[in-house]
């Protein structure tokens, strides 16, 4: 899914987010990122995805991503308990506690947000199907009146 980039990210002053997010806003894509979290033994690995992006999967996604398999996150963010949003540079990131979720705050403003690798992947793909299946107005009348103006298909009685 998009691009992939490693960071390890330690104290503040560091610019990991900076450069990461920097071309998941140019491209608009997707940045799949591995936290190396100092004081952990495990890295975590989100996809950042650009807020635009993800307003419009949320818009053509159906439905939620399913939390059947949320228990493990759940755990996670409890055990992590509420914690103060931490800053690097000119961002701020804020963990929501239910979900999972991560948002990137810049001067006040969500312009991406940290996501479950399976999540990103589900709604992207929902947002895709649906998408496909849909014609604006202009464009579905466009299409019948083309389909209004063929011949009909001749019998093929042999």
């Amino acid at each position: 899914m998009g691009i992939q980039i490693d960071v390890v990210v330690g104290y503040p002053i560091n610019d990991e987010v900076e450069r990461v997010l920097g071309p998941a806003e140019a491209v608009g894509e997707p940045v799949t990122v591995t936290f190396m979290w100092e004081g952990r033994a495990e890295a975590e690995r989100r996809v950042l995805v650009p807020a635009a992006t993800l307003a419009l999967w949320e818009h053509w996604a159906p439905a939620a991503y399913p939390t059947s398999d949320a228990g493990e996150n759940r755990a996670v963010a409890e055990e992590q308990g509420l914690a103060h949003p931490a800053e690097f540079g000119a961002f701020t990131l804020c963990r929501r506690r239910a979900g999972g979720r991560t948002a990137v705050v810049r001067q006040g403003v969500v312009v991406a947000e940290l996501l479950d690798p399976d999540e990103a992947h589900w709604l992207q793909e929902k947002a895709r199907e649906v998408r496909q299946g849909f014609m604006d107005p202009k464009q579905k009348a466009a299409f019948e009146e083309f389909l209004a103006r063929q011949a009909p298909l001749a019998s093929t009685e042999d």
